[in-house]
């Protein structure tokens, strides 16, 4: 029974961060064409690191209030600075795949057309980097940024690790 209690909150943990990933995709989403269509036309890359670090602010407050709000075992700035550095490094992964369409592959203008670039553009950096950034970050929020399951409070006032110790006293 505590194996597949353990997998039910493995999946509902997953689908809720996969649900602040969807939201902080749409931001990424919004915020990057938003910049590259304006103000950051020649510099695309840029325009998604931004959007990126914009929503990664924003996946932190969901990340820790829902998704992963029975987990932790660290002070909220050591969880903070764990938790950035985390997605620095994602960003990192996030902007390999755009970097080499454009500039290794030279997916851009004028060696293709605009509606060229743009797809590669959304395909290398949308898609493939989201998707390799998003797998590196269940990874590293589950293994460093909130490593211990049921370490805060749940609306009881206990933490699920002293309910789960009560009850095995009890038996």
């Amino acid at each position: 029974m505590a194996a597949g209690g353990a997998r039910t909150g493995k999946r509902r943990e997953l689908l809720r961060f996969a649900t602040v990933g969807l939201a902080a995709f749409g931001l990424t989403l919004g915020t990057n064409y938003g910049l590259k269509l304006t103000v950051l036309q020649e510099k695309p890359v840029t325009a998604l690191a931004i959007a990126t670090v914009v929503a990664t602010a924003f996946a932190y407050l969901l990340s820790r209030r829902w998704a992963f709000h029975t987990r932790g075992g660290r002070r909220r700035l050591h969880e903070a600075t764990l938790f950035f550095a985390v997605n620095a490094i994602a960003v990192t992964i996030n902007l390999c795949p755009p970097l080499i369409s454009r500039y290794v592959l030279r997916l851009e203008v004028p060696e293709v057309s605009f509606l060229v670039q743009e797809i590669a553009d959304f395909v290398s950096g949308m898609l493939l980097g989201t998707a390799a950034g998003s797998a590196f970050r269940w990874w590293g929020y589950r293994r460093w940024v909130f490593p211990v399951a049921g370490a805060r409070q749940t609306s009881a006032g206990r933490s699920l690790s002293a309910r789960n110790a009560n009850s095995i006293r009890s038996r």
